[in-house]
């Protein structure tokens, strides 16, 4: 008896101390950057670089991320604004604070858009 209820205590406080987003939720998101030219590109995101336009793996972050860019037919800088992924959410119903702040400390929580625009003579 004392076995089982050490074991629903234990699972319960693993439950709500996870944060979903941080199960759920890789430490990088795919995004796909583009151009408005259709044009290739190359740029960099938090200094690593990439060949545009294509899908860019980046870290998740509580800040926004600036693409730049090298093309001088490019606007030199495109940002890429953070919000919270809806899957963050899902904590006000099960995990509460514990999760929430789980979420908030892995940075699992911020997502970037699915698909960014860079402006393109």
């Amino acid at each position: 008896m004392l076995v089982k209820a050490v074991k629903a205590i234990a699972l319960t406080s693993m439950v709500f101390s996870a944060g979903c987003a941080s199960i759920l939720n890789e430490d990088t998101q795919k995004v796909n950057v583009l151009s408005t030219s259709g044009e290739k590109f190359s740029g960099t995101i938090d200094g690593v670089p990439f060949e545009g336009p294509g899908v860019v793996e980046v870290k998740r972050a509580n800040r926004d991320k600036v693409i730049v860019v090298d093309s001088s037919e490019c606007a030199k800088e495109t940002v890429m604004t953070k919000s919270v992924d809806p899957i963050f959410f899902v904590n006000v119903l099960s995990g509460g604070a514990f999760g929430s702040t789980t979420d908030y400390s892995t940075e699992k929580m911020w997502k970037y858009q699915d698909s960014i625009t860079v402006s393109c003579k």
